[in-house]
């Protein structure tokens, strides 16, 4: 690890200093070695899956080690818009003319090494790899065991691309070893590391947070939620609502609570607890909210606990409570939500602005499914995970979120007096 750390640090200094043709390159090299290589990265993550199966690894996190052709093709052409970004990396702000004749301003430069630890998603090692590369940042990746084959394969490739580029091949690094104690090294590197993102389970990121002795950017939880106002469409509220549950139950801005107007509950209800009994989705509820839903045939209805409020399942299972309005959808959320990602159906514009204004969330949407809280569809071309802390970056991270200011001062021979 203290290898991979000085390599890495060597190799910032080049790639900081890299013009974007050289870093478009890569990129777009990258995204050539993606689609003449899948059958070949289908075998490597055949052997992922297999074993994660035969580990009896659960459906969930089985599932996001996949990495389909259209999962390919999705890493490929957010490496193309990343390519077809402005290159941020030098660019001067703010520059102003103060009275002793100075002018001052800020100007984005790299991080300089971030180290990524990640649970699963073998896309993540390209999405890392990429928005590192476009920064002007080197990167240690330390990936999951049970994605071990398809990180390897990812990163030969990117490393495939660098090196035709001209650019050094160790910015970026796959941690080669399945021990955890080479996180435990990776974490605690601050001459070599700047900054970690943890991407995974709770236990990991709180492992991460406890025991780093650099900076992190992290969320602990995905417990997002819709909130169906009144006034709201209520086909569109019911579009919005099943999106938001069911079109991928793992990902972190899946919605995991369902909040309903009492208003328009009778209009609503019976609607979404269609759909979601179609599809096999339990629905935890308060007593309002499972009188109405009770009646739908084929609902499987239970009585929600405190806990159910809070709760982030990662499975076919959503929370459902009646609220009076949006003075008690807003006051909930704020209080159970993990500030990642919140949505409201509604009709009524100063309902939408103060949604927007009053919860405490990174992503906060209007008439729109939580799903779409992720870099690539904010048009970040990739992100590096989605951090719920205030600090330096919030939300999706993309480019920006891996970069730094630092003050610049131009003069013509100005002396202070």
């Amino acid at each position: 690890m203290q290898a991979l750390g000085r390599q890495a640090r060597q190799a910032s200094a080049r790639l900081s200093a890299a013009s974007a043709a050289e870093k478009n390159a890569v990129l777009r090299g990258i995204a050539v070695r993606l689609r003449a290589s899948g059958e070949a990265l289908a075998a490597d993550n055949a052997r992922d899956l297999e074993r994660a199966q035969a580990a009896g690894l659960a459906a969930p996190m089985v599932d996001r080690l996949r990495l389909t052709p259209k999962i390919l093709e999705t890493l490929a052409q957010g490496c193309e818009q990343l390519a077809a970004m402005p290159d941020i990396i030098g660019e001067i702000r703010g520059m102003t003319q103060q009275p002793s004749g100075i002018r001052v301003g800020q100007m984005r430069v790299p991080l300089g090494v971030f180290g990524m630890v990640y649970e699963s998603r073998p896309n993540v090692t390209i999405e890392a790899a990429s928005l590192s590369i476009k920064s002007g940042n080197a990167c240690i990746l330390r990936g999951g065991s049970e994605a071990i084959d398809s990180n390897r394969a990812l990163a030969r490739l990117v490393r495939a691309a660098l090196a035709d580029a001209g650019l050094p091949e160790d910015a970026v690094q796959l941690v080669q070893t399945t021990d955890r104690e080479a996180v435990g090294q990776l974490i605690a590197m601050p001459q070599y590391v700047d900054v970690i993102i943890p991407r995974g389970g709770k236990g990991l990121i709180e492992r991460i947070s406890r025991d780093a002795r650099v900076p992190v950017i992290k969320h602990l939880d995905g417990n997002c939620h819709v909130y169906v106002d009144d006034p709201c469409d209520v086909a569109m509220a019911v579009t919005i609502a099943d999106n938001a549950k069911t079109q991928k139950y793992s990902p972190c801005n899946a919605s995991e609570g369902l909040l309903v107007a009492r208003a328009v509950a009778a209009d609503f209800l019976p609607a979404i607890g269609a759909v979601y009994a179609a599809k096999g989705v339990e629905m935890r509820c308060d007593p309002e909210a499972a009188a109405i839903l009770a009646r739908v045939g084929g609902a499987d209805v239970r009585p929600a606990t405190e806990q159910d409020w809070s709760e982030e399942y990662l499975a076919p299972i959503i929370s459902i409570k009646m609220v009076a309005g949006l003075d008690e959808a807003i006051a909930h959320i704020n209080r159970y939500s993990s500030h990642h990602t919140d949505a409201i159906v509604t009709r009524d514009h100063v309902h939408a602005q103060r949604f927007l204004r009053e919860v405490d969330s990174a992503s906060v949407m209007v008439n729109a499914s939580t799903r779409f809280a992720d870099g690539f569809e904010y048009g970040l071309g990739a992100e590096i995970g989605i951090s719920t802390d205030k600090f330096h970056a919030r939300g999706p991270v993309g480019i920006e979120g891996l970069t730094s200011l630092k003050w610049v001062v131009l003069g013509q021979g100005e002396v202070r007096t």
